[in-house]
């Protein structure tokens, strides 16, 4: 690989990389270019095989000097992959299997037609939608700031990311002075994307004042809430877009090393990130005198363990030393002693994935996008009872309307909305009422939510907001380090009453302890995540505090989750006898009665059955296998 030494030398290489795009995508001009979606969710639904059998297929129609193949990043439409697309027509095809490859060969490359049948159909219009910018959830998108490159290039090739620009950005900051630098990301805005929104260009500037003979710079990739994906998606799309961020911000602050700390259960963005990093050292771009100046930068990876409390930045960098993961502390901050004890930065995957943006385009164009208080962009990965289940990158002050209805094309089979949990564990609970309050940092934290890195689960009528908190406390209880007592115990004695309400055991005086100690816990935790815990509970109690006062006075979940609370009928006005619930139950607690099913002869053997209560173990298969609507759940 030949390095590049210089500006001049980047600029040439950039220029004749992008020659080679045409239009969007990197082949040599006249050639079709197809690419497979490699992101996780389509490599476990068999990408890299739908990869290779296209590959397979150019070469036995000997169609090598018209079509190449590829892998790129992730579509972000997470319900409809895996996906095929072919340029320069921009055709999308949708939940492509291997056994569609000959035909997209044979109809799209060699016969110029488009195969029909995998097009994506508007669940609205019901017509077929050939392009992706013309498909309903990519229209309210912004997909080329945090998300750019993904979709277009290989992440595994770093010529594909200097075709698209790749380091223009770095080149432009080592021009400047760094003070310029941090100057140009506090005036565009940018807000840290890993939950507290803090400001971006005051971290560095605290880091950059302390004079101090080492510094270091850290990417937390460690995104451990339940249902979020953003950071991985990120790093597997465009893994140069991160490390040249990472760089940038080396430069400004004065640091010369670079750690990701990044969760060991993301074996496909690991991979990804140790080969850019490879394929930047062997061209030069990382290492000693970058492009022929004095800057200097190496970048380390560290895996994490999948503690959730390494998330919080001073557990991160004990982790990073080789300690346990637990917080530390607060003064000094880590811009001041942070790793081994040297001022240090730590910023999340999607924050650095907007700086080059920034400094190639220029703070005002950054600024220009989004809301007074919350430029740019935020991804989400949208979740839960939505029809559209993916990745999306949308500019900030979108309402929670758009992107529910909009982008995630409603709640499934009819079901009403109930609530959207934003900010993983640490958020809470917004309704109906606040579906068109403005995303952003300010306008969720005073809806009684938070940004947090971007989770967003949406949930409908059959949701139970009690077993939802539950289930966060659970998370939190297993996942507290155990460092201090108000987290420690706290969440522990939240997450017994939580059970005890559920069980149709609580009691009033319970749900005025519960929300004593949540705030106990909330104002005397040691860390972000102690801090934070509370809020599934605060919020559900505050929106949805008549279900809390059912499962207690009424010994009943509204929404027939709890299963202590909750049991399974047949009516028999509907049951025709014909038994399949009870060959399908595995308890035994279905059996015939001597009644005769409605419309049914006495001398036929069919007959009503009944469950009974005391050997149900609510398994929930007969409701699951009659297939007449007779059971119930009461």
């Amino acid at each position: 690989m030949v390095k590049i030494k210089s500006s001049e030398e980047l600029i040439q290489k950039h220029e004749a990389e992008h020659k080679c795009l045409d239009q969007k995508f990197h082949c040599e001009p006249g050639k079709k270019a197809i690419v497979v979606c490699g992101g996780t969710g389509c490599l476990s639904s068999d990408s890299r095989e739908i990869l290779e059998r296209l590959q397979h297929l150019i070469k036995e129609h000997h169609l090598e000097d018209k079509v190449t193949a590829n892998i790129v990043g992730c579509f972000g439409f997470c319900s409809q992959g895996p996906f095929v697309k072919v340029f320069p027509e921009d055709t999308l095809y949708t939940k492509v299997k291997v056994e569609d490859c000959e035909e997209i060969i044979e109809k799209d490359i060699m016969d110029g037609k488009v195969v029909e049948r995998l097009l994506f159909v508007d669940p609205m219009t019901h017509h077929k939608v050939a392009q992706q910018h013309e498909i309903p959830f990519y229209k309210l998108q912004k997909r080329d700031i945090a998300l750019k490159g993904n979709a277009e290039i290989n992440p595994e090739d770093i010529n594909e990311a200097l075709g698209q620009g790749a380091f223009l950005a770095l080149n432009k900051a080592l021009h400047m002075d760094p003070q310029e630098v941090i100057d140009e990301v506090l005036k565009s805005g940018l807000r840290g994307r890993g939950g507290a929104g803090f400001p971006t260009g005051r971290k560095w500037q605290f880091a950059h004042d302390v004079k101090c003979d080492e510094k270091y710079v850290v990417c937390n990739g460690d995104e451990g809430d339940p249902g979020a994906f953003m950071d991985r998606s990120i790093i597997e799309g465009n893994p140069i877009n991160v490390i040249e961020g990472m760089m940038i911000e080396g430069y400004a602050i004065g640091a010369q090393n670079g750690y990701f700390y990044i969760r060991a259960e993301y074996p496909v963005a690991v991979a990804r990130l140790r080969n850019a990093i490879k394929q930047c050292e062997e061209m030069g771009l990382l290492g000693d005198h970058i492009l022929g100046t004095d800057f200097s930068f190496h970048c380390h990876i560290r895996l994490g363990a999948g503690a959730f409390v390494c998330g919080e930045e001073t557990a991160l960098l004990n982790s990073i030393e080789g300690k346990r993961g637990m917080p530390r502390p607060r003064p000094p901050f880590p811009a001041v002693k942070g790793l081994w004890d040297k001022p240090s930065v730590i910023n999340n995957v999607e924050t650095l994935a907007n700086v080059p943006y920034i400094l190639l385009h220029g703070a005002d164009a950054y600024a220009s996008i989004g809301t007074e208080k919350s430029k740019g962009t935020k991804v989400f990965a949208l979740g839960g009872k939505v029809n559209n289940v993916g990745l999306v990158e949308v500019p900030m002050g979108i309402t929670l309307r758009q992107l529910i209805y909009d982008i995630g094309g409603g709640i499934p089979n009819g079901k009403k909305f109930k609530a959207i949990q934003t900010g993983g564990p640490s958020g809470g609970c917004l309704t109906e009422k606040d579906l068109d309050t403005p995303i952003d940092y300010d306008n969720l934290i005073a809806a009684g939510s938070m940004m947090g890195s971007g989770g967003a689960i949406v949930m409908d009528e059959d949701n139970c907001m009690v077993d939802v908190a539950k289930f966060y406390m659970t998370f939190i209880c297993d996942e507290s380090c155990g460092k201090c007592s108000p987290c420690r115990i706290g969440t522990k004695r939240c997450l017994e009453l939580l059970t005890k309400i559920t069980d149709g055991k609580g009691t009033m005086e319970d749900l005025d302890e519960l929300k004593n100690l949540a705030n106990v816990i909330k104002s005397n935790s040691l860390c972000g995540l102690g801090q934070t815990a509370p809020n599934p509970i605060l919020s559900t109690m505050n929106a949805f505090y008549d279900e809390y006062v059912a499962h207690i006075k009424d010994k009943k979940c509204p929404a027939h989750v709890c299963k202590n609370l909750m049991q399974y009928k047949i009516i028999e006005d509907r049951c025709v006898g014909c038994g399949m619930c009870a060959r399908n139950c595995p308890a035994s607690a279905i059996a015939k009665t001597d009644i005769v099913p409605v419309g049914k002869s006495e001398s036929m053997p069919l007959r009503v059955h009944r469950i009974n209560p005391d050997n149900c173990v609510k398994c929930g298969l007969c409701m699951a296998n009659c297939r007449f609507g007779a059971i119930i759940k009461d």
